[in-house]
């Protein structure tokens, strides 16, 4: 019989990354990591897939072997052209730890600059990972990041955290 090896296998290279606008066809594989998150309030599949045809130039998708591995919805807010709001992130399992997600957040950025200038998004507050996200977001790019509460509990109708809005801008000078 021949012993274990303790060597451990070479890692393989991560695959590239690519950036672009979602498709109507990219819904479901979003819906999917969605899903699979575990994390996320999970939308009906149809909302991905609307939300790929409606709101396609705000929101982004990374590819890894040509396979959507993760996503951001996002539109312009109505009362602040100048703001992207971040609806969801998520990221397949396989790939996260390789930063995927902040990659996504300054692409989006660089394609509605200058246009957009801020960005929004609302974080439970235990969500250290989403927080953490964010945080490297606004450094990375020389943003101010500043939080506020903005939906108590009781404004949901089931029972959901609270979320508190988080907003990444240029400093006031």
């Amino acid at each position: 019989m021949k012993p274990k090896s303790t060597e451990r296998p070479e890692p393989s290279t991560p695959t590239a990354v690519t950036l672009q606008v979602p498709s109507i066809a990219d819904g479901s594989r979003i819906w999917e990591i969605a899903r699979d998150s575990r994390e996320l309030d999970l939308n009906s599949s149809y909302a991905y897939v609307m939300w790929c045809r409606d709101f396609h130039n705000t929101s982004i998708v990374a590819l890894a072997d040509g396979k959507v591995c993760g996503f951001v919805t996002g539109y312009i807010r109505p009362e602040r052209p100048d703001t992207v709001v971040v609806w969801q992130v998520a990221v397949d399992a396989e790939q996260r730890g390789r930063r995927i997600a902040g990659q996504m957040l300054d692409g989006l950025l660089d394609r509605l600059a200058p246009g957009v200038s801020r960005m929004e998004t609302t974080i439970s507050p235990d969500n250290a990972a989403s927080i953490a996200l964010f945080t490297g977001t606004a450094n990375r790019r020389g943003l101010q990041i500043t939080s506020e509460p903005l939906f108590a509990p009781a404004d949901f109708p089931d029972s959901h955290e609270p979320e508190d809005l988080y907003i990444l801008a240029a400093p006031r000078r």
